[in-house]
C-alpha cells in the first residue's frame, strides 16, 4: 500500500514511473485536419491484423485503394462486385471514421465495355452519359449517407499544358463530361462532399487548368467542396513554395484542399517525377532499386526532414486544409513497391515493414508543438 501511495505522489509531481504515451497522428492533428490512410481489401476484411490495429489507432479517415474504382466494382455491364466496397464502408462505420469514395470517373481502371458497343466501336455521347449516370446512381446511391465525400473526377487535366486530358470520356462526351459527373453525383447524394482529384497540382500549368475547371463547375452551381492534391512527392521535388502556391490559389476559389495520396519516394526514379501517371511504367533495373537491404541512415534523415517540412506547411495552412491521407499504411503495402517499376523495395510512409513508426513519425508529431 505504501508503494502505491508513494508512486502516486511521485507521478503527481512528474517524478513517477508512469510515462505519458506518445500522441497518435489523429490526436496530434485533431484541431487541424483529418489524418488518414488508403486501405486495401486485406485491411477491411481482417486479414492483416497488425495493420488494422495501426489504422484504428492512428487514423480517423480512410480511402479505398481500389475497391470503388469502376473496374473492380463494375467489371461487366450487368455485374457489380459489391463485397469489397461493402467491407470497406462497414470498416469505416464501425470505427467512426470519415469515409472517402475513390473514384467515380477516371480514364484508368475503367473497362473497355463502358466506352464501346457490342461491335467494339465507340458509343455515342448519349449512351456514355447514360452509362455514367447509371453507374454513379448505383454506387453513390448504395452508400448514400455512409460515404462522406467522393473523388468524383480523377486526373482530367493534361500534364503538358493544363488543358483537358484527351481521354475516351472527353472524346465521346466532350468537355462537359466532368460537369455531368458532378451533377450526377450530387443528385445521387446531395449531402456528400464532392472533390476534384489530380496529381502534380503544384505545377503552375496544371494548377491553372484545375482552377479553370473548378470555376466552370461553380458557374453551373455545382458544389465542389475541395480539390484533392495527390501528394506523390520526392525528397526534393516539388519545392515547399510550389506546394504552398497551389494551396493558397485553390483556397481563393472558396474550396478546401485535401492531400489525398500522400507519400514520399526516396528511390531513384526513371519517370519525369511529375506525379503519378500509372501508365508510365518501366522495366526492371537495379539502379532504381538501391535499398534492398534497408534504408541508409543518411536517407532516413532526409525523409524525416522532408516530412517535417511538409507537415509544418500543412499546419501553417490548416485553415485551408481538410484532410491529409497517406497512400497506404506501411512501406510493405505501398503502391510504390510496384510503380513505376515492379518489385522495388520502397520506403515512402511513416511506418516501416514491421508496422513500427520511423523517426519521421515523431518529428511529424512534434510539428504540433511548434
Amino acid at each position: 500500500m505504501k508503494k502505491i501511495i508513494i508512486s502516486a505522489c511521485l507521478a503527481a509531481f512528474g517524478l513517477g514511473f508512469v510515462q505519458k504515451s506518445e500522441p497518435t497522428l489523429k490526436e496530434a492533428f485533431a484541431k487541424d485536419f483529418y489524418v488518414g490512410a488508403a486501405v486495401n481489401n486485406a485491411h477491411v476484411s481482417s486479414r492483416d491484423e497488425k495493420a488494422i490495429a495501426l489504422i484504428k489507432k492512428q487514423f480517423n479517415t480512410i480511402s479505398p485503394e481500389n475497391s470503388l474504382k469502376w473496374g473492380p466494382i463494375h467489371p461487366k455491364p450487368d455485374a457489380y462486385n459489391w463485397q469489397p466496397a461493402d467491407d470497406y464502408v462497414a470498416f469505416g462505420q464501425k470505427n467512426k471514421m470519415f469515409i472517402v469514395g475513390h473514384t467515380l470517373v477516371w480514364h484508368q481502371q475503367t473497362p473497355n465495355w463502358v466506352f464501346e458497343d457490342e461491335a467494339g466501336k465507340p458509343v455515342s455521347r448519349e449512351v456514355l452519359l447514360k452509362r455514367m449516370e447509371d453507374h454513379i446512381n448505383a454506387v453513390v446511391g448504395r452508400y448514400k449517407g455512409k460515404i462522406n465525400g467522393w473523388d468524383v473526377v480523377n486526373e482530367a487535366i493534361n500534364d503538358q499544358d493544363g488543358g483537358m486530358r484527351k481521354t475516351k470520356w472527353f472524346d465521346i462526351i466532350g468537355e462537359d463530361f466532368a460537369a455531368k459527373a458532378f451533377e450526377f453525383a450530387h443528385k445521387a447524394d446531395p449531402k456528400a462532399e464532392l472533390y476534384y482529384n489530380d496529381y502534380s497540382l503544384y505545377r503552375a500549368d496544371k494548377r491553372a487548368g484545375t482552377i479553370k475547371l473548378v470555376k466552370s463547375l461553380q458557374a453551373k452551381g455545382i458544389p465542389v467542396k475541395a480539390i484533392g492534391m495527390q501528394g506523390h512527392y520526392g525528397l526534393t521535388v516539388p519545392t515547399i513554395d510550389q506546394i504552398e502556391a497551389s494551396i493558397v490559389a485553390f483556397s481563393k476559389l472558396g474550396v478546401k484542399v485535401n492531400f489525398t495520396e500522400f507519400d514520399i519516394d526516396v528511390l531513384p526514379n526513371p519517370s519525369r517525377r511529375q506525379g503519378a501517371d500509372i501508365a508510365e511504367t518501366f522495366g526492371q533495373d537495379e539502379k532504381y532499386n538501391v535499398y534492398t537491404q534497408g534504408l541508409p541512415d543518411s536517407v532516413q534523415q532526409k525523409l524525416t526532414k522532408r516530412y517535417t517540412e511538409l507537415f509544418a506547411l500543412f499546419r501553417k495552412h490548416a485553415d485551408k486544409i481538410d484532410r491529409i491521407t497517406f497512400w497506404g499504411v506501411t512501406d510493405a503495402n505501398s503502391w510504390l513497391n510496384n510503380w513505376p517499376i515492379k518489385g522495388r523495395t520502397s520506403y515512402p510512409l511513416l511506418f516501416d515493414r514491421n508496422y513500427q513508426p520511423k523517426p519521421a513519425f515523431r518529428e511529424v508529431i512534434n510539428t504540433t508543438k511548434k
